[in-house]
């Protein structure tokens, strides 16, 4: 049996892909949008892909499930028979048992991150005919810590995931050796738990010593009442309210793409006159110094598609600023993945031709603790956290205001319009894409804090809780 994991840290999203080395054929598992990197995986060791399977109906990212099913000679997709799938596949049901040459799967209905929840459990019969190797977990087991049940609905709902969560648990997970290897779909970076550890597999032994939530599992009531802490959760993206009913109901193929063009300044000055939204890709301090007005700022890096997907309508005609033409694909991809259409175009010769073609420009104004502290003290500025809700219960400045950024979009009428707003967050760069979207949605002016949070507190200032 050969087995290798793909890491996308942009999403915090793990997949795999298990071939025999006998028949040749393999399985991905929960594939993200671009699936080259698995067929380019499979070429090369001489496997062909015949299966497909997602453990869930994912709200973070758009399954590549479509693209797999609509290549030349797609792989039989399996699905959960206990969803409501609207795309074509082949039912899989708990404790089904599924053989292609040395590879052994025994499908387990594993609900709590979502009722149709499926993990996989994979034997390597060259090896032992009878002991399982290693388990797909989806979402059913995280690295130290277990995926949130609160994404289908309100309170009550999440009480009942976490119920049946609290059984998949006692009755399938903690039946199975401690040797097995688990290898979870929602790994370090992903908003679907809230104290994700940093490493991208573990065992059932090492978890049952050392998961803090799975050592309540005993207690029913109190596990349940950690599973739906709320205030311990990161704040959901608005756009993963649309990523699960796409998932659920088939992603439609992308089909062959076409390259975004890059665009003179004129033409993107008609394109935002036409409703385009400028996405500027640059760092704050680049996006603070100088950008097209109107633009909002999402740096390039490992939070970008949480970001992007905050701030820009579904909708969105998106037209890029980058620092580099280099960036545009990875750009591209990450927009691809959570369900944005493929950008209008870029800014050619970035915003060096946009400066020199005497056009207009905006700034976000910089500054530092110290001058935030002095501007407080004299109440001359209202300070803005849009950090995450555990963040901001270790430790606040007195007097701020809190909306975390992903409820922002939302919230916008919330925000004081009385005085300027400085935005905070742990180091500057959620202010900034906090900030742009303030400057763009609203008539107030606004700061962004450079070193955040982390920089209030290495300066000793004062925080509450």
């Amino acid at each position: 049996m050969w087995f290798q994991q793909f890491y996308l840290n942009s999403l915090g999203h793990a997949s795999y892909l298990i071939g025999d080395e006998k028949t040749g054929q393999a399985l991905v598992f929960d594939p993200r949008r671009d699936v080259e990197v698995y067929r380019q995986t499979a070429r090369d060791r001489g496997f062909r892909i015949t299966y497909a399977c997602d453990s869930h109906g994912h709200n973070d990212y758009l399954s590549g499930l479509g693209e797999l099913a609509g290549s030349a000679h797609p792989p039989q997709v399996w699905g959960s028979a206990a969803g409501e799938l609207s795309y074509a596949h082949r039912p899989i049901a708990d404790g089904e048992q599924i053989e292609f040459g040395d590879v052994g799967i025994e499908v387990m209905h594993t609900p709590g991150h979502t009722p149709e929840h499926i993990s996989l459990l994979v034997y390597d019969r060259s090896a032992s005919a009878d002991t399982p190797a290693l388990l797909l977990s989806g979402g059913a087991l995280l690295v130290g810590d277990l995926a949130r049940p609160d994404l289908l609905g309100g309170q009550e709902q999440a009480r009942r995931h976490a119920e049946v969560y609290c059984d998949t648990i006692q009755t399938k997970l903690l039946t199975l050796p401690d040797h097995v290897e688990v290898f979870p779909t929602h790994v370090a970076g992903s908003l679907c738990g809230g104290n994700i550890g940093s490493r991208l597999s573990t065992t059932l032994g090492y978890e049952k010593r050392t998961n803090a939530t799975l050592a309540e599992v005993a207690e029913k009531d109190e596990f349940v009442r950690q599973c739906i802490r709320l205030d311990n959760l990161p704040a959901v993206p608005p756009y993963w309210r649309r990523m699960r009913t796409q998932n659920m109901a088939g992603v439609d193929p992308l089909g062959v793409l076409t390259e975004p063009p890059p665009l003179p300044p004129d033409d993107v000055a008609a394109a935002l006159d036409g409703g385009a939204v400028v996405l500027d890709t640059r760092s704050s301090e680049a996006f603070g110094g100088g950008h097209i007005p109107g633009a909002v700022n999402v740096g390039l890096g490992s939070s970008f598609a949480t970001w992007a997907g905050t701030v820009l309508p579904a909708d969105a005609e998106i037209l890029l600023v980058l620092d580099r033409p280099g960036d545009l694909w990875e750009t591209v991809w990450q927009l691809l993945r959570i369900g944005y259409r493929m950008p209008v175009g870029w800014l050619a010769g970035g915003m060096s031709a946009w400066r020199t073609s005497a056009r207009s420009l905006d700034r976000t104004p910089q500054i530092t603790v110290d001058e935030l502290k002095r501007r407080l003290d004299e109440d001359a500025i209202t300070l803005l956290d849009v950090r995450q809700p555990a963040e901001w219960a270790a430790g606040h400045v007195t007097g701020a205001t809190f909306i975390t950024g992903a409820e922002l979009p939302d919230r916008l009428d919330e925000v004081p319009a009385d005085k300027p707003v400085a935005v905070t967050c742990g180091s500057g760069y959620r202010s900034s894409v906090a900030a742009s979207l303030l400057a763009r949605e609203r008539d107030i002016p606004v700061i962004n804090v450079a070193g955040g949070m982390t920089a209030w507190q290495r300066a000793s200032y004062p925080t509450t809780t």
